[in-house]
């Protein structure tokens, strides 16, 4: 299961996540490995640009297309960015945990239209939310994601 807040990373990952907008509510996805509701997002792939990754991640969780807006903000604060996921898949239970220093970008996005997610085994739910009644429990380390996207800032959060 993914837990939040980890120490000791093993590894460094490039993400993104999208905060994606339908008139006046926000889309989240429910995530299958923790239950956790969050933006949609996931790491950038070898020879991909972040935008790019972007609207594939949103694409494959919610099944939604989107059209990409500004950077909302850079999160990369080890306190709240390193993410335990666990064993590495195919090694056994005594070693090869996964603790992700994780990078994020995060994005404004508009939704375009509706399709069909192509990876269910990530998402168990997916709904656009007033984001003043955000449904709980939310991944922590994207509230601060969602509520700097809310604040229209111009200039991007570095945190």
């Amino acid at each position: 299961m993914t837990r939040y807040f980890a120490a000791d990373p093993t590894e460094l990952g490039l993400s993104v996540s999208a905060l994606v907008y339908r008139g006046g509510e926000v889309l989240l996805m429910r995530r299958s490995d923790n239950g956790h509701w969050g933006l949609p997002g996931g790491f950038v792939e070898k020879g991909e640009s972040v935008a790019a990754a972007a609207r594939r991640e949103v694409e494959e969780e919610t099944g939604y297309t989107i059209e990409l807006g500004r950077l909302i903000g850079v999160y990369s604060d080890p306190a709240t960015q390193i993410v335990d996921y666990g064993p590495k898949k195919g090694v056994g239970p005594d070693g090869g945990d996964r603790r992700i220093h994780v990078v994020n970008l995060c994005f404004e996005a508009r939704a375009l239209e509706a399709g069909t997610a192509t990876t269910p085994d990530e998402t168990l739910e997916i709904g656009f939310f007033d984001p003043r009644r955000l449904p709980e429990p939310l991944v922590p380390i994207q509230r601060i994601r969602i509520e700097d996207g809310l604040a229209g800032r111009e200039a991007a959060a570095v945190r």
